[in-house]
Order: structure tokens, then sequence, then C-alpha cells
């Protein structure tokens, strides 16, 4: 079994304080294979909000991937905008765009889909798409494929189309060829867990597509969250933790187990949580 944390959209700048150790702790606690960070590390990209990304990560004594979302990208200052857009990023976080991680149960792959032409949404190329087919088709054979972007494949109820990463068909189509099967991203400030068939109706392929919430004070009707995913071969449990503020501490909120067929991941109704 693997043990994956999924945090996205830190907002560093706009962070509550009093999250911070509470989280710390409970990420610590659980003893993750890995974090997984699915962008807006900060909120303007300033060079103060960097470092205090930079020490959260390094305070969770964790293995981390990360990927930038689109609010690392500098927004007024237009020259470092268009010229160095990731250059802070790279700099306190990581100078990897595209990291990988994989072991013989997992293979976890990050795309940046952030865009300077863009002031919130965002988009997958072509050859990012190549560059993440080679990664996936050198995974075990029955290893659990993982694809993190900021911006999500999919949507909860009432968000508008344009939130959807752009060329996202494209991409899926793609993809499910690979059996990528499992995909985690942020961006929209709410949690959210749906099945790819429902939107791209691929032939024999039925991904898991989690979206994390925010741990800013930016939340759009949430409270603070983040997601706990338990990995075996072919079930996957997923623990949603809720900041609490009367505790003063993250509870668990409703999650999932789900099961992987032949036909890709489906909700496990005997044993939904």
């Amino acid at each position: 079994m693997r043990i994956l944390v999924h945090l996205s959209d830190l907002h560093t700048g706009r962070l509550d304080p009093d999250v911070v150790a509470p989280l710390v702790a409970s990420i610590r606690g659980v003893r993750p294979d890995l974090v997984v960070i699915s962008g807006d590390l900060t909120q303007r990209a300033t060079k103060t909000q960097f470092r205090e990304a930079r020490a959260f990560i390094d305070a969770l004594d964790a293995r981390t991937l990360t990927i930038p979302g689109n609010h690392d990208v500098p927004l007024w200052n237009l020259t470092a905008r268009f010229l160095t857009p990731l250059e802070r990023y790279t700099r306190y976080i990581t100078a990897d765009l595209a990291p990988v991680y994989e072991d013989d149960e997992m293979t976890v792959a990050g795309v940046n889909t952030t865009r300077s032409l863009t002031l919130g949404e965002g988009r997958i190329s072509m050859p990012q798409v190549d560059a993440l087919l080679a990664r996936l088709a050198l995974s075990p054979p029955d290893a659990t494929r993982i694809v993190v972007t900021h911006h999500p494949f999919d949507l909860p109820p009432g968000v508008h189309e344009k939130r959807l990463l752009g060329r996202a068909q494209m991409a899926m189509a793609r993809l499910a060829t690979a059996g990528a099967d499992l995909f985690l991203s942020g961006h929209l400030h709410l949690s959210h867990v749906s099945q790819s068939a429902e939107r791209y109706r691929i032939a024999g392929h039925s991904a898991l597509i989690v979206q994390a919430g925010t741990l800013s004070m930016r939340g759009r009707g949430e409270e603070p969250s983040f997601n706990i995913l338990r990995l075996e071969r072919r079930r996957l449990t997923l623990d949603r933790f809720v900041w609490d503020p009367a505790n003063r501490d993250f509870v668990e909120a409703a999650g999932g187990v789900y099961q992987r067929g032949i036909d890709g991941w489906a909700a496990d109704g005997t044993n939904a949580k």
C-alpha cells in the first residue's frame, strides 16, 4: 500500500497561520510515501511568499512532488510574467517543471499547465502529453498511473466550462492509451471527485479525477482541506480532512472507497464511507 497526501492552493500570503502547525502535524502523522502539491503555492509570487512556501514544504519532512499554478506567475510585473514567469518558483521550490515519482506500485507525473497569456486558466500541450506518455510507459504493469495538473480535467456542478483545463479532451484521449487512471488537481478551491467516463466517454477507460480544495482563506464556501489517498493494487481509499475552527484542528470528513476493474475505477458501494 502507498499513502499519498494531496494538497493544493496554499496561497501563502493568504494562508491562515492557525492551520499551519495542525496541518504539518496531520501530514507527518500519517507518514506519507509522497506529498503532492498541485499548484498555487503563493498568492502573488513574491519572494517572501515563496520563502514561506519553501519553509512549509521543509517542515513536512516528507518526499514531495510539486507543480506551479497560475498564482505562482507574477501578475503585475509584465516583464517577469512574459520573460521569466516561473523564475522565483524554480529558485525557491524546484527547477523541475515535469516532476516524476515512481516505485513499484505507483507512477506520479506532474505537468505545468500555467501560461503567461492567461490570467487564470491553463492549458496542456501535445509535447507535454508526449512526455507524460513516455514516462507512464515505463510504469510496472499493475502500478497506479497518476497525472498531476493544477487546472482540472473535470468540474464540480455549477462551475463554468471555461475553468476546464485547455485541450483536456485531447490529453485524456491520449493518456487513456497509456493507462493513466488517477488525475489530481486543484485551482477551483472546491473538493470534488468524479470519474472520467462521465465527461470523456472513452471505451474501456474510467479514470478517477480528484480535486483538492484550498488551504488558504480563499475558500469558496469551504473550510481549508486536504486529501489522503491510500492506494492498494486495485483499491483506493480517499479520506478528506477539513479544518474545524472550533477544535482548531483538521477532522475527517466524507470520503470514498474505489475498486479498479478491467475498465478502470468505480465506486465501491458496499464500502463507501
